[in-house]
This record gives structure tokens, sequence and C-alpha cells, in this order.
């Protein structure tokens, strides 16, 4: 029986199965035991050379941002909007069979945008490329799924468990567990909340179905089942995701609205241009992109001279971090020793400027000036000095001319 089947069997063991107090033991069972079947379908065949041709794309500019969707629902027509790059489109499915990217020039930086093809169901199992199209999904920072407004709601809940199924956790925080293996001493398990979906017998139960038999557990927040099995396979992927509607064209004004205000959703229109310039509501898509990557440009200013605002350095938290130190690394990797103190001119500043630390949190726009420690002179000065720059012999001095009487 391979993997495939076997995770069939047990999620319609799940299925078949009642949940109440006396199954949940088993059932947690039953979920460490797909976890585990799912990262072994994940893992490449032996003798393979990875990923297929077209897929490998250097990374590029301060983000990347992947297009997910169903097939014929605009992904290549938005690109072609948004970069300017050519992305065929056509009326049949499968247009696009790699993956194509373009470049996007908003605020000052660069963020890369994958035109992925488009996935089916089963795409986590293999199906129509699909492991290829959702592993350079992991590697993005933002994911737009594209949605066909005139289509189904089941379409969004089946992308959402094709993703989850391979480790992607869409607009979701990583659970405040601590987890640590350890050579002997058994399990030491500990809570600083309380807890009411999962308990300490339970997470021993799963924890022998991983043969781990010596650890350390401590959970900081109520959290799930699932939760627990994504910290002890540690290779999970939490992404932010923006649900972009298309096609809004074809839909009532009643359906929009009611699209527009769910959560995390936008809708769009490729075909219907509001103006001659852009098409409907793609402004709105690219501050929103903007707004979830959490970009933080941050512009230098040389010592008695004007702000530089014409090249920023662009920082993220999802890419190094946003404070002093995160951008003296960016600048140069040495001067974090070198730096004194920092001066700060922007949001972030209490006033202006303001002398801040290594720990300092930027924002956006903010006026850096990275003031250098001075170089110490040895012996000291003026009259510390600890010796003095006469030559050490008295017959090697210089003799002075006799007083005139």
């Amino acid at each position: 029986m391979g993997i495939i089947e076997r995770i069939k069997e047990i999620e319609a063991e799940m299925a078949r199965t009642q949940k109440n107090k006396a199954t949940e033991y088993h059932l947690g069972q039953l979920k460490a035991k797909i976890a585990k079947l799912r990262t072994q379908l994940l893992e490449p065949p032996k003798g393979s050379s990875g990923g297929g041709d077209g897929f490998e794309v250097t990374k590029y500019g301060h983000g990347r941002v992947a297009l997910i969707g169903f097939p014929s629902v605009g992904k290549s027509t938005l690109l072609t909007m948004l970069t300017g790059t050519h992305s065929e489109a056509a009326s049949y499915e499968f247009t696009t069979l790699t993956c194509i990217p373009g470049v996007i020039r908003y605020n000052d930086t660069k963020i890369q945008l994958l035109d992925l093809p488009g996935i089916i169901e089963g795409a986590s199992e293999g199906k129509g490329r699909g492991r290829q199209v959702i592993a350079v999904a992991k590697s993005s920072d933002l994911v737009l799924m594209v949605l066909d407004a005139s289509k189904s709601e089941g379409h969004r809940q089946i992308l959402t468990k094709e993703l989850e199924a391979v480790g992607l956790r869409l607009n979701k925080r990583p659970p405040q567990i601590y987890f640590k293996k350890k050579k002997t001493g058994g399990i030491s398990f500990n809570t600083t909340a309380p807890l009411t979906r999962i308990d300490e017998k339970l997470c021993y139960q799963i924890l022998h179905e991983y043969k781990i038999h010596n650890a350390e557990v401590l959970f900081r927040e109520d959290a799930t089942v699932d939760d627990f099995i994504d910290v002890i396979e540690g290779n999970r992927k939490y992404i932010k995701c923006v649900y972009v509607y298309n096609k809004i064209d074809v839909v009532g004004i009643d359906d929009v609205d009611r699209l527009a205000r769910r959560p995390n959703s936008i809708v769009i229109s490729c075909n219907l241009k509001a103006s001659s310039i852009i098409s409907l509501n793609l402004d709105r898509l690219l501050a929103r992109m903007w707004e979830e990557m959490g970009l933080v440009r941050v512009y230098t200013k040389p010592q008695g001279q004007q702000p530089d605002f014409d090249e920023p350095f662009v920082l993220s938290s999802d890419r190094g971090g946003c404070t002093v130190e995160d951008f003296c690394n960016h600048v140069h990797k040495t001067l974090v020793k070198d730096m004194k103190y920092a001066l700060v001119w922007g949001t972030s500043a209490r006033h202006y400027p303001q002398h801040c630390g290594l720990s300092h949190r930027l924002e956006d726009e903010d006026v850096v000036q990275i003031v250098k420690k001075k170089e110490r002179e040895e012996g000291g000065r003026g009259r510390f000095k600890t010796h003095s720059n006469a030559p050490a012999r008295i017959a090697d001095r210089e003799k002075k001319a006799p007083l005139k009487q």
C-alpha cells in the first residue's frame, strides 16, 4: 500500500469516528500518523534532481509574492497588468506551464511577482505538478490566492486545504509552544496557561507515535492538537495570504459587496477598466500588498549633509528585522561594532533627532544617521599623557640654543 492510499485510509477512519471525550486520544494519534505520512510524501524521491524545469527562479528585489489559483482565473493577466511582463493568456486552461517572474516597482521598492501554473484538487499529492508549484509558494513572503468571483465558494476551501496539506499555514502565527528533544531524562511537560483542547496524556501519546521518549514541552497558550503536531514536525511555513476575487464585472453588486467585506479579501477586475490607465481596484490591491508585506524604507543621512531620498534601504520583519542593528548589518557587517549611537528622524522618534541604540525599532520612511566611535589616541591627551614624544636618550634630544644675555 502506497503513502497516498494509507493517508486516504486514515482519513476515512477519522471520518467515521465519532468525536467525543473518549475518542479524542485516538483521533490525536491518527492526526499524528497523517502528518508523518504527508512529510514522507513531500520528500523528493531518491535519485531525483529537484524541481522541474522553469520552477527555479532566483530571488530578486525586496520581497516575493506568488500568485496561486485554479486554472483560468486571471493570474497571467494580473501579472501582465502589474509588472508589464508578458504572460500568455488564453481561453483554455493550463495556458501557463512554468513559473513566470515579473517585477513590481512600487514606493521606491522592487517586489518580485511569480505567475505559477494553476493547481487542481489533489495538488498536494503531486497531481498537475502541484508539488513544484507549492514549493515555490513556500519561498514567498506573501501569497495572492486568485479566485473567480463567479464560481462556487468551494474553490477557496479546496485551495486552502491543499496548501495546509503540504505545511503552509495561511494567516496564522506560530503557536507559543516550546519543544526540545533531549538524550535522557524522559518527557518534561509544563504549561503556563490552562489547556482546554489538549492534555498531558494526549501529548505523551503523540510523542510516542513519533518515537520521542525524551523531550521538554512547554505550552504558553491554549493550543490544539494540530498546533502541537506542527511544532514537532518543525517544517511548517506561516505565511500571509490575500484572497483576490477577480472577474467582479460578471456578478451583481450585492455579491461584490459581500466578497469585499470578507477578512483578508479584495475584489478586482482585470477586464473592466475604471480608466485608461489602471483596471478596477488594482491600486487598492497594490496598497494591500504593501500593507501585508510590512516593508520599511529607511533613508540615510551623511553627517553635515542632506538626507538621500533616492535609494532607500528596505527592511522587513520576515527578512532580518527592522531595528537599528538590522539596518547596520544591511549597510555593512562591521558597522555595528563601530557605531556609537544613531540619530533618527521620523515616526519612530519621540523628538527630532532622537539618540537611539541598536534595539530601536524603525518605521517606514525614517531617516537615520549613524555616528561612529572616535579612535582613541594611545597614552591619553594633553596633560594626561603617560609618555612624552621626546627621544628616550638624552643624547638624542635636540639641544636648545643658549639664552641671550
